[in-house]
């Protein structure tokens, strides 16, 4: 009997604890983290001893600074749309200082291969008209001076030195893909097209393909954050025939490679390159119609009569430390 009274004792005790257990307030789970932002904005700067552009100065030899942002949009992990402003220094025939860039387009992923299409423009502001013989554009600045240093007073009045419009902005449109082969190896081919190159009046397709190799991090085992590449290009530019205000004149089409090695370490690369193309003096006198050209006999031609030549297409050693910061934005 005692037994008995003892077991419902117990069992009521369990039950009056279960119902009071039941009765307490119990803990929310945590709430779940927020979902990442869609937005990117990556942020650049770079140094460099010449700025290159397929193979040809855009700084007259000399030391160029960029920067600029990008802000991208991540529609899911294989669809990106993205637009950026870019800043660089140059050195131009027609005293324009600055290149500024503004592109868009939109990047789609298919496992390893990236594919990229967009608009790019580049903005030249502050050109001068040169043309001695007064045949200027609309933006004529007021100066019919020559750029070169050829000048009427050494080689005669039939000398006329180079002409450059106070314009030489131009866009293009474009498509490029990579594929990654593995974590080491990947391979890209791009295609640029333009309706008026530098504002020259030909029109121009630029197509290239490059390699890279990444090294395996093993390699930096002493140094943790370390990164080391290898990359090359080959480009071809098939260029057409100018206005008029350049003369009808059809330019070279040409080839131009270039070959460098790059070291990473947290955003900074540094970026160690050869750059060439197989244009002569002449040819480039002619396409870029550079201020530092120099007269001879033998780079006097059907396309540039005036004799000028100019080292702006030939081989060049470019060392570039550049900076990029990737980070998630709060825009909504």
């Amino acid at each position: 009997m005692n037994k008995v009274a003892y077991s419902i004792i117990v069992a009521a005790s369990l039950a009056a604890s279960s119902a009071f257990a039941a009765d307490m307030p119990t803990k929310a789970p945590p709430a779940p983290p927020p979902p990442p932002s869609p937005w990117d904005v990556v942020v650049t700067a770079a140094l460099m001893n010449d700025y290159n552009f397929r193979g040809i100065t855009q700084s007259d030899h000399k030391p160029s600074t960029q920067a600029g942002f990008e802000l991208r949009y991540n529609v899911n992990p294989n669809l990106q749309f993205y637009g950026g402003l870019s800043g660089e220094s140059i050195d131009f025939p027609n005293n324009a200082a600055a290149e500024i860039d503004a592109y868009g387009g939109v990047r789609p992923t298919f496992g390893k291969l990236a594919l990229d299409f967009g608009f790019w423009e580049y903005y030249y502001p502050g050109g001068n008209c040169y043309s001695p013989g007064g045949n200027c554009d609309s933006h004529f600045s007021g100066s019919f001076v020559p750029p070169t240093q050829l000048t009427l007073a050494t080689f005669g009045p039939n000398f006329v030195g180079n002409v450059t419009k106070s314009d030489d902005s131009f866009w293009e449109v474009y498509a490029k893909g990579t594929y990654t082969i593995n974590d080491q190896w990947s391979v890209g081919a791009q295609e640029y097209y333009s309706p008026s190159v530098v504002n020259t009046g030909a029109w121009g397709w630029f197509s290239t393909g490059n390699v890279t190799f990444t090294a395996p991090s093993s390699w930096f085992t002493a140094m943790p954050g370390l990164g080391g590449y290898v990359s090359g290009d080959l480009g071809y530019w098939d260029l057409g025939t100018s206005d008029a205000f350049y003369g009808f004149t059809k330019y070279t089409s040409y080839a131009t490679w270039d070959l460098g090695v790059g070291w990473t370490y947290k955003v900074l690369t540094l970026d160690l390159r050869y750059y060439d193309t197989n244009l002569s003096k002449s040819e480039c006198d002619a396409f870029t119609s550079a201020q530092n050209a120099g007269f001879s006999p033998g780079y006097v031609t059907a396309q540039n009569p005036s004799g000028g030549g100019t080292n702006w297409c030939g081989a060049a050693f470019v060392a570039k430390l550049s900076a990029s910061i990737d980070f998630a934005s709060n825009l909504k």
